[in-house]
């Protein structure tokens, strides 16, 4: 459903799921806890917190 929205121009090494990435945003952001304390489950912790800023500054 959301895959429209979701940007394809992204440069570099192959991306890692955008499912897990967002559910590790939405995990950190309603549960207030640190970016560097997400679960292990949700990837690499610098990579949630990458893409999140990437997205917030270009509006996705």
């Amino acid at each position: 459903m959301i895959e429209p929205f979701m940007p394809k121009d992204q440069l570099g090494p192959a991306r890692e799921d955008d499912r897990q990435i967002i559910s590790s945003i939405l995990h950190v952001l309603t549960s207030g806890c640190r970016w560097r304390d997400s679960p292990a489950a949700y990837g690499p912790r610098t990579t949630v917190y990458n893409r999140f800023n990437r997205w917030s500054r270009r509006g996705f």
